[in-house]
């Protein structure tokens, strides 16, 4: 409990004579307890005659004034010479210039006053002043003092945080730190900034110093933030540590039991390994404290689609769809297992939601422009590549796309250039690396195709695209004889990737090819006794209905209802649906893949025009301004256009 006392100066009393109607005050901030001690010390050390007012007319002479001549203070607490203090407007004597303080009225006796020595009286006042000083602020009149570790608004770190994201999606990592670095030290309490920055190490791939700041993050949060744990959890899967992995998808449960992040992270991780009951647990944790996600549906509908029940992962899928219809993943992931079902017009119409509820999502135009190339509709498929990278400059995933288009459909030259270009935006994404040096392959430039080979496993060797690159590299020394090579590369593959069918099986091609026939099946027997596998438990697609919404059970209990009813009642739930998917699966299930593109009824080119902003009359031309991108580049490229189009209609206008 902070209290305020004010100590009047000398002038400011009634009974003077010259009471000065422009005295003022001495401020001090303290707690009860110690400013009791403070002037019990001075009651006790005091030795000058105490004022009174039975004896006014003595005040101004007895009243001691006390002038920090010897310690003077300042607004930071350091005692500080005699000419730093202001002195006041108006006065002409040195010792009014000076703030002054009264001693505590109190009555005591002429023998207790005798008793103290005036020389240790005043070392005691000034020690006494001096301890004051050190432990409170104290404001002079006229003078205000701001500390100078005075802590921002709250707004500030909202701002700063803003700013901080714009300029790491833009590249300009250093300035995002520093401004990261000084919303930790002035909001050392909030998660937020410590999971920017270590999704800002991430991007650079700085993983020991991402690592640090999550660690730093959860002892500053006293582990209570479970972002903090979340986004942690997702480095050391990405890096293989599955069991720290688990331990931080647990403890982010634990901070927030309702954080669906976590349970949905948790739960992708035990997919990747295989355990299948434990991920579908996880996912049905996650609708009981969370509530119905679009994300935790479409991972329940993936699933249901890998076991090969597709009425139950459509049904999940629409669940997804109507818990968020703006998202563009759950429209995608749904879309690409009706293109594996060949229900090629279904998959269109999905597409065409995906890329409505997300114009710009670079996912979505990359996965139907792939579909429409393998479909036989190639020109549109190199039209939804181009418009993707148009808007996504910075992605090499949509060039090497288009270059391998290119190159199968037209020159390898023009591949070549997309290849560079893509390899230039991203020199460490290892798939353009093995695309380009598969291309090169079949052109015949062995040379050139080992050398891009062996970028690809300078970057990492030891992912999943490094053993496709060795799988594909064997393949390649075998073709030109070189067989002991591939035999290693066919090894080092495996032990990178030891459930590839395709290397396996290409091994025992190889030594088969040799005539060693033993040898060949023996390599497929390893291969049978060696792999994981997943077995799905074929009772969850009797249950999982019941995970749905978990409001349903305690309707069931309020109404009492049977087991037979209450499953009957929720696959009657499930099976609402909104007439125009419906009508959209009818269409693609009676599709035979020879639809044309006409008959989705959507306009691509107006949906470009209207919500994108672009011409698709002009989409070479944009995709070779985007060679060297920036922000600043891509306006004025966009504004020579516009002036280079307004030119060309005023010449039409005039020549008609």
């Amino acid at each position: 409990m902070q209290r305020l006392y004010l100590l009047p100066s000398p002038s400011s009393s009634s009974h003077s004579p010259s009471a000065n109607p422009n005295s003022s005050f001495i401020l001090f901030f303290s707690s009860q307890n110690s400013i009791t001690t403070n002037l019990n010390n001075f009651q006790t050390s005091l030795s000058t005659p105490r004022c009174s007012s039975r004896d006014s007319s003595s005040s101004s002479a007895a009243a001691a004034v006390l002038p920090y001549a010897a310690a003077a203070v300042s607004s930071n607490g350091v005692a500080s010479p005699r000419r730093d203090v202001v002195p006041r407007r108006g006065s002409t004597s040195p010792a009014e210039k000076l703030p002054v303080v009264r001693r505590p009225l109190m009555d005591v006796s002429a023998g207790d006053e005798g008793d103290e020595g005036g020389s240790k009286s005043a070392a005691a006042i000034d020690a006494g002043l001096a301890e004051f000083a050190k432990k409170m602020r104290i404001f002079e009149p006229g003078e205000r003092v701001v500390g100078s570790q005075e802590k921002p608004l709250a707004v500030n770190l909202d701002l700063a945080l803003y700013k901080a994201k714009v300029l790491a999606r833009n590249f300009r990592f250093e300035e995002a730190e520093e401004i990261l670095q000084k919303c930790i030290s002035y909001w050392p309490e909030d998660g937020r900034a410590y999971v920017l920055l270590g999704k800002t190490l991430n991007k650079q791939s700085k993983n020991s110093e991402a690592r640090a700041v999550y660690e730093k993050g959860c002892q500053a949060t006293q582990g209570e933030n479970p972002y903090v744990w979340q986004c942690w959890a997702v480095l050391e899967k990405k890096l293989g540590n599955i069991r720290r992995a688990r331990e931080l998808f647990d403890a982010a449960t634990v901070a927030d039991k309702r954080h669906i992040a976590a349970w949905h992270g948790w739960a992708v991780l035990e997919l990747k390994q295989g355990n299948i009951r434990k991920a579908r647990n996880l996912l049905a944790k996650a609708l009981k404290f969370c509530g119905g996600n679009e994300f935790v549906y479409q991972t329940l509908a993936l699933l249901e689609a890998k076991a090969n029940r597709v009425e139950q992962a459509r049904s999940l899928f629409r669940q997804a769809t109507k818990s968020n219809p703006r998202s563009c993943a759950s429209w995608l992931a749904w879309a690409q297992m009706e293109m594996q079902q060949e229900n090629n017009c279904a998959a269109r119409r999905l597409f065409e939601k995906a890329i409505q509820a997300s114009p710009k999502n670079r996912f979505a135009w990359h996965v139907w422009g792939v579909f429409e190339a393998n479909v036989g509709n190639v020109d549109k498929g190199k039209k939804l590549l181009k418009i993707g990278h148009v808007l996504n400059p910075r992605d090499p995933v949509l060039l090497q796309s288009l270059a391998l288009l290119e190159y199968k459909h037209s020159t390898a030259n023009l591949a070549r250039v997309l290849f560079r270009r893509a390899s230039e935006l991203d020199p460490n994404h290892q798939p353009v690396w093995t695309a380009w040096g598969w291309m090169e392959w079949k052109e015949g430039n062995i040379a050139k195709a080992r050398e891009l080979y062996q970028k690809t496993l300078s970057i990492d060797s030891t992912s999943e695209t490094a053993a496709r690159c060795l799988q594909a590299w064997g393949v390649l020394e075998q073709r030109i004889g070189n067989l002991s090579a591939a035999r290693r590369l066919f090894r080092s593959s495996l032990n990178l990737n030891s459930q590839s069918y395709i290397t396996w099986m290409t091994w025992a091609s190889l030594e088969e090819d040799q005539g060693n026939a033993i040898r060949a099946e023996e390599i497929r027997n390893l291969y049978f006794q060696q792999r994981t596998e997943v077995v799905d438990d074929a009772s969850w697609a009797m249950g999982f209905l019941d995970i749905i919404d978990p409001a349903i059970d305690s309707v069931k209990r309020l109404l009492k209802l049977d087991q037979n009813s209450s499953q009957d009642s929720l696959r009657r739930m499930a099976a609402i649906d909104d007439d125009r998917i419906e009508e959209e699966e009818s269409v693609g299930s009676s599709s035979n893949g020879t639809d044309k593109e006409g008959e989705s009824g959507f306009d691509l080119d107006a949906f470009v025009s209207e919500k994108l902003s672009l011409d698709p009359r002009k989409l070479d031309f944009l995709l070779e301004t985007t060679r060297t991108y920036s922000p600043k580049k891509s306006r004025e490229h966009l504004q020579q256009w516009r002036r280079a189009e307004l030119c060309q209609w005023n010449t039409n206008s005039v020549i008609h």
